[in-house]
């Protein structure tokens, strides 16, 4: 989320944010009192201790901890104890900065990472004490907010802070978190509670999620939950440790808080837990339940509310529900103090179903056969209401009802009377049901379609057969709901056993009978269909064809390759090159193009057959350069190209060819170079001589012997013309040398160069290379 601080609000009406954000206060409360006096203020909760605090040390008054006050704001508490990562003088709104606070030897805590299986928090805050409850059960609200909660981006997935409500009984040392998200035992973190986040990842227990923060929000961070309900069961009388904590995890940034309603730490009662649709568990339509107190304690007394109004009468432990609300138990004990119970009661909407009729196909018109049940299943929802699941199917109306003795085989279910009448149980996904009558009648009828024709691509008599589109054919004659089936025996289609599969291959050659069956609700078809396989034309198999260019050749037929004489005007032949028809629709056709070609033939009787014919061209090789290079008294020589082919290159031999077109440690010589063309196209032969004709190494000491470097390049064809390039090992040319020359002395820019070896490059006219090196020595 990004924050824009808009300065000159605070200017103007300073008084008009005081009041819509809540304010902190770290200086008028001590810790104890925090938890004593604000969170707890019940003299029903006794021997109420701090023992540790832990906070950031801001030196000055801002502490990570304290009190919280958010009367005339939007805020669901209106004070309380808050704990926060960073300073909460940063956590009161408007949610226009980034609360994101560090202090100096901060740590994290290693309770909260062991009872929570995380690892690495730091800058822990932390509020402990110990309590004595005369009662088995304790509760407080608490809102978690953090900086973490980031709409619409991935980091909420991924990154959050973590908290605790840490309780043990006081000669314990395990720790139990009940911050945990309802009805489950998982911590309640940006990651385990927030809505859809696109391109992230999904809602997690959403319903828990209370706002994405704009900056109008009374607290300073991006996103809250709604307020939760932190529970424990107790022993009465009995004392216990809490521990209240929050951390940073990984590292400092983007800080989080969690809001503790004042006076809500209180004695407790479980009401049996909430009945919501949301939880999956609401009261089905027309249910009576009884709620309340399991088990009383002599000489209490009882308050019931509905709505947070008292209901007239209702002093009993417990009360008998019918309506949908929010319930809410006081019970006063024996010794004055108040224990607080609350649910919610939701109701799921009424199941709405009629009474259905199921006709099944006839085989022999005794009205008795097979019927699949669950071709039934959408016939009990009425129009304009949600679809009610059938769970099962019964014979009889009682076993529906107690759920006993369903129908084993719902899929193949025998009728033994004539318009036999059994019972489908519908169930919602809350388990409320209802039970509604199914009437089986039979039917028995034919088609128009007799027969389904497809051709054979191997000859053989066996083809496979797409029923889908034999489906097709077929729908005409049913309604739009009709399921069409084929089996391969009389049997089986009896049996509703054994469906073929829409890619069937025959088991007969050239011809075979299957049954067709269409069900709905009723029998719309059952009839016999001919499959015939019809044999297509033969063609020759793919096939690579070259042609050499040359002056005389520029263009090359080719043909659709019939293996027989069968060929005549009632065949229709399509051309196609690299997926693109050619108007042309003979046997055979010229060719002025490489590429893929693809011929279909379709026979009189509509079967046809394809083959590809893969054209490439290749050329001659040409001559382009040769490079002669000397390296270590050996020579290497390489053979540039050109020419639209696939070279293959030897020396001296037509036996054995390499793909690499650079010969190595080639002495001195005469040689004849082949270059041959993979494709078939003619040879190249070329005459390569390799002299040794230049000096190894020169002694530039003017003592009259070897005083420079010039190599005889007459030898080699030079000329005038030719190239002479000294460099040295770092490739920098040091010297152009003048053809027949005095040659290098050895310096350059008038510097004498050190001993080393330098490298030449001598290039003719008619651009043969040689490459080499010698050396300088002092």
């Amino acid at each position: 989320m990004m924050k824009y601080a808009i300065v000159f609000v605070f200017f103007l009406v300073p008084f008009l944010i005081d009041a819509q954000n809540i304010q902190v206060d770290t200086n008028t409360y001590t810790a104890q009192q925090l938890i004593e006096d604000i969170l707890i203020d019940s003299d029903c909760i006794t021997n109420v201790e701090v023992t540790n605090v832990v906070g950031g040390n801001f030196s000055g008054a801002d502490q990570s901890y304290g009190f919280f006050d958010a009367a005339g704001t939007s805020f669901p508490f209106k004070k309380g104890v808050m704990l926060s990562t960073g300073k909460i003088q940063n956590t009161q709104g408007p949610n226009t900065t980034l609360s994101d606070d560090d202090a100096p030897n901060w740590d994290g805590d290693s309770d909260l990472e062991t009872a929570l299986n995380e690892s690495n928090t730091t800058n822990a805050t932390i509020i402990e004490f110990d309590f004595t409850s005369v009662a088995n059960q304790i509760s407080f609200k608490y809102i978690f907010a953090s900086e973490e909660y980031q709409e619409n981006n991935s980091n909420t997935c991924n990154y959050s802070d973590l908290f605790g409500f840490l309780i043990r009984p006081i000669n314990s040392a395990e720790y139990t978190n009940i911050a945990l998200v309802p009805n489950t035992q998982t911590p309640v973190k940006v990651t385990t509670v927030h809505p859809f986040i696109p391109n992230g990842c999904a809602a997690q227990n959403d319903i828990y999620f209370e706002s994405w923060n704009d900056a109008t929000a009374p607290i300073n961070f991006n996103g809250q939950t709604k307020v939760l309900t932190a529970t424990a069961i107790t022993i009465p009388n009995e004392t216990y440790h809490v521990k209240l904590v929050i951390a940073d995890e990984q590292n400092y940034r983007y800080d989080s808080a969690v809001f503790l309603e004042a006076g809500s730490f209180q004695l407790s009662m479980d009401l049996g837990g909430d009945r919501l649709i949301s939880n999956n568990n609401p009261l089905c339509f027309g249910e009576i339940i009884e709620i309340g107190e399991s088990n009383p304690a002599s000489g209490s007394t009882y308050k019931w509310f509905k709505n947070n109004i008292e209901i007239p009468l209702a002093t009993n432990s417990t009360i008998m529900v019918s309506e949908a609300g929010t319930y809410r138990l006081e019970t006063t004990l024996g010794n004055n103090c108040i224990s607080y119970g609350e649910t919610m009661i939701e109701y799921a909407e009424e199941l709405h179903t009629t009474k259905a009729y199921l006709e099944s196909c006839d085989n022999d018109t005794d009205g008795l056969t097979f019927f699949d049940l669950h071709l039934a299943d959408s016939l009990f929802t009425i129009d304009s209401f949600s679809m009610v699941p059938v769970k099962n199917y019964y014979v009889l109306e009682s076993d529906a009802i107690q759920r006993i003795n369903p129908i084993s085989n719902t899929t193949k279910f025998s009728a033994t009377l004539p318009n036999q009448i059994i019972f489908a149980r519908l169930e919602n996904e809350y388990g409320c049901f209802a039970v509604e009558p199914l009437t089986l009648t039979a039917n028995y009828t034919t088609s128009n379609i007799t027969s389904f024709e497809v051709c054979d691509v191997d000859n053989d008599g066996f083809a496979m057969f797409n029923l889908n589109e034999l489906r097709i054919l077929l729908e005409p004659e049913v309604s739009q709901s009709a399921e069409i089936m084929f089996y391969a025996s009389y049997e089986d289609a009896v049996n509703h056993s054994n469906q073929l599969s829409d890619s069937y291959t025959n088991s007969a050659a050239f011809i075979e009978e299957i049954y067709v069956i269409a069900q709905t609700t009723s029998c719309e078809l059952f009839t016999i269909v001919t499959l015939k396989v019809l044999s297509p034309e033969e063609l020759l198999p793919y096939e690579e064809i070259t042609f050499c260019l040359d002056d005389n050749n520029t263009s090359f037929t080719i043909n659709a390759g019939f293996l027989s004489d069968t060929y005549n005007e009632n065949y229709i032949i399509v051309w196609e090159k690299d997926g693109v028809e050619l108007e042309l629709d003979d046997f055979e056709i010229e060719v002025l193009e490489t590429g893929l070609y693809h011929v279909i033939v379709t026979n009189p009787y509509g079967c046809t057959s394809e083959r590809n014919i893969d054209v490439t061209i290749s050329e001659v090789a040409i001559v382009d350069a040769i490079y002669i290079e000397e390296v270590n008294g050996l020579n290497s020589i390489e053979v540039s190209t050109l020419g639209d082919g696939n070279y293959t290159y030897a020396l001296d031999t037509i036996e054995i060819f390499q793909e690499s077109n650079v010969f190595l440690n080639v002495i001195p010589g005469d040689y004849i170079i082949f270059i041959k063309d993979n494709k078939g196209c003619e040879t190249v032969e070329v005459f390569v001589e390799v002299l040794e004709t230049f000096p190894k190494f020169f002694t530039p000491n003017n003592d009259g012997y070897n005083d420079t470097w010039s190599p005889s390049i007459e030898k080699i064809g030079g000329n005038l013309a030719t190239k002479i390039y000294v460099f040295d090992r770092f490739g920098k040319m040091v010297k152009e040398i003048i053809p027949f020359g005095l040659g290098w002395d050895g310096t350059f820019n008038g510097v004498m160069l050190p001993s080393a070896d330098y490298w030449y490059k001598i290039v003719l006219e008619n651009g043969k290379v040689f490459n080499g090196h010698f050396s300088l020595k002092r």
